[in-house]
């Protein structure tokens, strides 16, 4: 028995089978989360002009102006609110403005209505956007753009706001959808031409929990919309106010749990994992940025 312990030819066979077990795990865990692990994915936050939460333990924290406290702990990419419906967010032009500051990827996202005129508002989106970029002096020579929708929005209006996004920039638009079953309910029913046009702009996806029954991961929730079969960005970190505190929200289940704050950060953020490599990521994001 220890002689067969010992056999080179056994050893070798026992580290391959070791080895073999563990890709099997670590592809396990990568098709949990995405194309990659969920450390190996490129992290992105969203902000809007109810950023930066309040404090909530000792760490660092950071302003509009000065984000290396985002840029310390990971983050490539930021995304700010540009407005909702008829109002500007006051704070895009700083965290812009910030986020160039830190070297960090600048993207941005106008949050659809259902009583607004969708073309009227991609106008409106895209006009601020001008004003920002020549009156703050920014010299990041693309943003990435983004279509927030409201869950209670008509397929046809989706169509039209991202449509006229399109006309004006040249760029295909990403679109962020919140998990709910009304949204959903409105994409299945959506026209074959309705969902091929919808299923050429990026999907990135909200999904806290994993409690849901066939929707307890971002592939699943991905498929359940009944246009896309693929996501590129997870928004798993949310923060609700509830009780006069920001509450964060954040996925905790299967083969990982994301950490409840962003790295040593003393406040709740919205954060976001990209689906795929680092590279991949610089790829997407240009591609879907506008020369502003």
């Amino acid at each position: 028995m220890s002689h067969l312990m010992t056999s080179p030819k056994l050893q070798r066979f026992s580290l391959a089978l070791l080895s073999a077990f563990g890709l099997l795990f670590l592809a396990s865990c990568s098709q949990e989360y995405g194309k990659v692990s969920y450390s190996a994915a490129p992290k992105v936050i969203n902000v809007s002009e109810y950023d930066p939460k309040e404090r909530q333990r000792s760490g660092s924290s950071y302003t509009p102006l000065n984000q290396a406290a985002l840029k310390k702990n990971g983050s490539l990419g930021l995304i700010a609110r540009c407005g909702k419906g008829p109002h500007l967010d006051t704070k895009c032009a700083d965290f812009l403005v910030g986020a160039e500051r830190q070297g960090m990827l600048l993207g941005t996202y106008y949050y659809l209505l259902p009583d607004s005129n969708p073309t009227a508002l991609a106008e409106k989106y895209i006009a601020r956007l001008r004003h920002i970029k020549s009156s703050r002096g920014l010299q990041t020579k693309k943003v990435l753009l983004a279509a927030d929708i409201h869950t209670d929005c008509k397929a046809w209006q989706i169509v039209a706001y991202l449509k006229r996004i399109k006309e004006l920039t040249g760029v295909t638009p990403v679109v962020y959808l919140e998990n709910s079953s009304s949204i959903r309910r409105t994409l299945n029913a959506a026209s074959p031409q309705q969902k091929r046009f919808l299923r050429k702009h990026p999907y990135w996806l909200a999904l806290y929990s994993n409690e849901n029954p066939g929707l307890e991961t971002p592939q699943r929730l991905a498929n359940a919309s009944g246009v896309w079969n693929d996501w590129v960005m997870w928004q798993y970190g949310g923060v609700w106010w509830k009780n006069g505190r920001s509450q964060p929200y954040n996925y905790r289940g299967g083969s990982w749990k994301s950490p409840k704050y962003f790295g040593d950060l003393s406040q709740p953020t919205e954060r976001n994992g990209f689906n795929g490599s680092v590279s991949s990521f610089y790829s997407f994001w240009n591609r879907h940025s506008w020369a502003w």
